[in-house]
């Protein structure tokens, strides 16, 4: 009997990472056992990342609250257009995702695209621009007032 194979699992050999929440005695009792200075230095330490926490919010929202968001109609040839949104991504809205939204609901083709300043805009084939804008302001939650539609003409060569 001594090739008898065990009836129990193993145990797993890799640690799972475990969230872990600690109540409000837990964390009073580690600092008890710390020294005075070390508790005020812990205590002084959390007031500043609170502090730095609440800036970069109100910092952050600030700035989402001054990003405009432009919809451009292009004209490619006589009768077609296309529509370029841009500033999206200030807003917190990812934009592949916001791209593939806007291909299902309006029946086109939309990709992101790089522009030539180093960001990124979302194509929409078609004249799409009031509807666009209608989406960005009751689903992207977006003020009107941050949202600005340009009417763009494709210049005529010269020949």
């Amino acid at each position: 009997m001594a090739d008898a194979v065990p009836t129990e699992a193993a145990a797993p050999t890799e640690p799972q990472a475990r969230h872990v929440i600690y109540c409000g005695e837990a964390i009073t009792a580690s600092l008890s056992t710390l020294s005075v200075d070390a508790q005020k230095r812990a205590e002084k330490d959390a007031k500043k990342k609170e502090a730095k926490a609440a800036a970069a919010e109100t910092r952050e929202k600030e700035a989402r609250e001054q990003a405009m968001v432009y919809i451009k109609r292009v004209e490619r040839n006589k009768r077609k257009y296309v529509t370029a949104v841009s500033g999206l991504e200030a807003h917190g809205m990812d934009l592949k995702k916001v791209a593939k939204e806007f291909g299902k609901k309006f029946a086109t083709g939309s990709s992101v695209t790089k522009t030539a300043s180093g960001g990124e805009e979302i194509v929409v084939q078609g004249d799409n621009s009031d509807d666009i804008f209608d989406w960005v302001v009751d689903v992207g939650k977006v003020p009107e007032d941050n949202v600005e539609c340009i009417d763009d003409k494709k210049k005529k060569s010269a020949g």
